[in-house]
């Protein structure tokens, strides 16, 4: 049974979980903090959720990057595919699963620790996650060393007081492109759901339904997204079909929107940090709807801009088409020079 330890509080935790329950992959959930088995092995990086597999020699690996995970869980547990089976849609999902993977985990760190009353109520309730009956004393120390902590950490992700508005602005658009998707599917990828569902939902387990700033703008922009990420929690009830998954030969204006706002973003943001380790700096400097942009680089998100054109290099002639057509004066295309 594939073991996976995480915490409530973790994006990519609820992905993998919401994931593994769709495709009916029986698992053990240890929480972070509350469960411990001694024989595991650690993983190279201390991310979470980890999940724990077997390797070709028969032991136990520990993996941490969802998205190579969700890939190499297709390939040991056959049928309830959350990749879709066309090239062209398969690039779609995947670009748009690295933009929530990527981006939308900036909205969520910035609101959870720039806003006051965000951070007072995840200071308060993160801690209980990771031992719910601790003494009330120690409960208080880490409340506030924690806050400190993430609070200080928030130039990472590129947050300050300059591109706050940017990047609150760019939630609020995300949501009213998702809530435009939504009304004519109840996935991104058609009526059954893709790797990229899985990525938004995560995000937005937190965004939409936990940090207060963020609550609150889901349910003024978008309603029914705030109702998406209920009905994400547990699909292993969904009987999915080949039939079920989205056309790209149709009318596609509301996907297409949605990749226009990426290409606000993320695109830029991601490029201009993969010339920046290209060339040996530590800091990331561009700038993101008209607002200088700074952040330390992040080479994992290099390799990202990398993984997606290595994807779009796998294309076919008609695939290659389809997608260029799609991403055709959106921002996006810059991704695949």
């Amino acid at each position: 049974m594939l073991i996976i330890k995480g915490v409530p509080g973790s994006p990519y935790t609820r992905k993998m979980l919401s994931l593994l329950r769709y495709r009916h992959i029986p698992y053990r959930y240890l929480q972070h903090g509350n469960g411990h088995l001694p024989d595991l092995p650690k993983p190279k990086v201390s991310l979470l959720p980890v999940v724990y597999l077997k390797n070709k020699e028969g032991g136990i690996e520990a993996l941490v990057d969802s998205t190579p995970i969700i890939r190499r869980l297709e390939s040991d547990y056959v049928g309830r595919s959350c990749i879709p089976s066309d090239p062209a849609l398969r690039f779609v999902d995947y670009l748009i699963e690295d933009f929530a993977d990527e981006w939308l985990t900036k909205p969520m760190f910035h609101i959870r620790w720039h806003h006051d009353a965000d951070a007072d109520m995840a200071a308060t309730i993160l801690p209980y996650w990771g031992n719910i009956s601790a003494p009330e004393e120690d409960l208080a120390d880490k409340k506030r060393s924690f806050r400190e902590r993430q609070v200080s950490r928030l130039d990472v992700v590129g947050s300050n007081d300059i591109t706050a508005p940017v990047i609150e602005a760019s939630y609020r658009r995300f949501l009213v492109c998702f809530e435009e998707l939504l009304r004519a599917a109840p996935f991104v990828m058609g009526a059954r759901p893709g790797a990229a569902d899985f990525a938004l939902f995560g995000q937005l387990t937190q965004l939409a339904h936990f940090d207060p700033t963020a609550v609150a703008m889901t349910l003024e922009n978008a309603p029914r997204v705030y109702a998406w990420v209920y009905m994400m929690e547990d699909l292993s009830g969904l009987e999915p079909s080949d039939s079920q998954w989205r056309r790209l030969s149709g009318e596609n204006a509301a996907l297409k929107n949605l990749f226009a706002e990426i290409g606000k973003t993320y695109v830029p943001v991601m490029l201009a940090n993969h010339a920046a380790i290209l060339a040996g700096k530590s800091e990331v400097s561009t700038i993101v709807e008209g607002q200088p942009w700074r952040q330390i680089t992040f080479k994992y998100q290099a390799y990202c801009v990398q993984w997606i054109r290595q994807e779009y290099e796998k294309l076919d002639v008609d695939s290659r088409s389809c997608v260029n057509e799609l991403l055709a004066d959106t921002g996006c295309e810059a991704l695949l020079a």
